[in-house]
């Protein structure tokens, strides 16, 4: 079937700016886009169908290059915690929930103790649930509070593993970092069936279009999760397209298995696709546990810690590279990326790798040299500018100066994607434009007055989160931009954001989403 669409002003690409008024999709990719009479002309010779979009204004549907879809679909379906203010808040909210959950696992998520007069702990939760386990994760996703009952399933209840945070007694309070709430969140894991995948990854797919995001790089993809996917996409229900990158903990297992099989990088079809492997490198800056080269400003004991040693992580980046895997990397602390980077290095050809670090939140000059001579790609989450509202206190007036430094990155020619790390943060593309905007200028965010050279334009954040964000995907030719040859993945929305006052950017809705022409939401 062939389809004008008609009637619009069409943003086919962002660099160069491209605008039209019309084009034509068949077997779901864009065969046209131009002018008007054209696209009637063709498709009506062709006995095609019109579908006139009222004098809208359509975007290339946006491409999230780091999120997490399985959790997305499970925080769709837990308690959400990201405004509370209080420990008493966040019990009286547990009790509420408490009555209608029906799993065995009580789930929350995003509550942040700076917001709070204290860190949760294990005592608060059990005085709402005692019986069923209960976690509730920071924003995050690098810390937990877990009832006793979570924290005796779990076996950290006498645990020495690092992350178990104790009272002054030697007792653990219920909060749980890094290597010790992996556990944690590994323990839920196996609970779940392929069943409870499949439906928290379909209610996330349904989110994620009804935003407007039309391909996600999901990280840290479980094998469960990975084969829910199957699943869903064998029977023809995937909303989005998706790039899947293992938990390297499971994919390692299966390292011989591909090799045997000489599968590589891009394995799967348009819809669904394995792209390699995610490591964690290092922890969080809200939690105190990204990896610093000097100690943080407001606990000068501590300068974090890497989750992996530097030794296994090059054994792990070689042997995935050898295998044609695409390795993503979090690192936030800059002696993290230090690691990274030194890693990285020792593989070369790096530019046609696209290696990633993912978040990249402190970067020093010399770093952002090194991965532009290197060729690192770099997934960001420009909505982490506003969120960590803290950062001052965290890492001192010097630091904070390099403190997501995007129009830095720009400038040395380092090859960007944008993203959410949603459910950290919220999948709606337009918190993250705004912010990559605007720094926090309208909330007088000290982060704005030291950095605010750092801000980007719109055409350059909305270059990112499409055309940028399919480059470090290996989609550049097929995803990104409404342009000839390429899939029809649009959105359409209710104003033209270069026709608004940057504040009214976050207030874009949208209307319609397509997938290879075909509206999903």
């Amino acid at each position: 079937m062939v389809t004008g669409f008609v009637n619009a002003k069409i943003y086919a690409s962002f660099n160069p700016l491209r605008i039209e008024e019309a084009m034509i999709v068949s077997e779901g990719r864009v065969v046209y886009v131009g002018k008007e009479s054209i696209v009637r002309d063709v498709v009506r010779k062709l006995n095609g169908k019109i579908l006139d979009l009222n004098g809208r204004v359509v975007l290339p549907g946006f491409i999230d290059s780091h999120m997490h879809l399985d959790e997305l679909g499970m925080f769709l379906n837990m308690l959400d915690l990201r405004e509370v203010k209080s420990v008493e808040e966040m019990k009286s909210m547990l009790r509420e929930y408490v009555r209608k959950a029906r799993n065995s696992w009580i789930l929350g998520h995003g509550w942040d103790q700076e917001k709070m007069e204290r860190w949760p702990t294990r005592h608060d939760l059990d005085e709402v649930v005692k019986e069923k386990p209960v976690m509730l994760t920071r924003i995050c996703m690098h810390a937990a509070v877990l009832n006793t009952k979570a924290m005796e399933l779990t076996g950290l209840i006498n645990s020495d593993l690092p992350g178990v945070m104790k009272d002054e007694n030697g007792i653990p309070t219920g909060v749980v970092k890094e290597e010790s709430f992996e556990v944690a969140r590994r323990k839920f894991s196996e609970s779940l069936t392929i069943d409870d995948y499949s439906k928290f990854l379909e209610d996330a797919m349904n989110y994620t279009s009804s935003q407007g995001v039309t391909t996600v790089g999901f990280v840290s993809c479980s094998l469960k999760a990975f084969k829910a996917l199957m699943k869903i996409k064998d029977e023809g229900r995937m909303k989005v397209r998706v790039r899947a990158y293992l938990n390297y903990q499971e994919a390692m297992e299966l390292f011989d298995f591909f090799k045997s099989l000489g599968l590589k990088r891009g394995v799967g079809d348009d819809m669904l696709k394995l792209m390699g492997i995610k490591i964690i490198a290092d922890g969080s800056l809200g939690a105190r546990t990204a990896w610093l080269s000097s100690p943080y400003s407001d606990d000068p004991e501590n300068s974090g810690h890497p989750n992996i040693d530097e030794q296994v992580l090059m054994e792990i980046v070689k042997a995935a590279d050898e295998l044609g895997l695409q390795i993503a990397v979090h690192g936030i602390g800059d002696r993290a990326i230090d690691m990274i980077i030194s890693a990285y290095e020792k593989l070369g050809n790096l530019k046609e790798k696209r290696h990633r670090i993912e978040h990249a939140s402190i970067l020093r000059p010399d770093q952002l040299e090194k991965i532009a001579e290197l060729g690192i790609a770099i997934s960001l989450q420009p909505r982490f500018v506003i969120s960590d509202w803290w950062i001052k206190n965290r890492v001192g007036e010097e630091r904070i100066r390099l403190a997501y430094p995007f129009k830095s990155m720009i400038k040395k020619g380092i090859k960007l994607g944008f993203s959410t790390d949603s459910p950290v943060e919220s999948l709606n593309p337009w918190e993250t434009v705004y912010s990559s905007i605007t720094r926090g200028k309208y909330e007088n965010l000290p982060i704005y007055e030291f950095t605010k050279d750092e801000r980007i334009n719109l055409e350059e954040s909305l270059y990112f989160y499409t055309e940028g964000s399919a480059y470090i995907l290996f989609e550049e030719s097929s995803l990104g931009s409404l342009e000839e040859g390429k899939y029809a993945d649009f959105i359409v929305v209710n104003r033209d954001p270069f026709e608004l006052d940057e504040r009214e950017i976050r207030d874009v809705k949208i209307e319609e989403t397509y997938l290879s022409g075909i509206r999903v939401k």
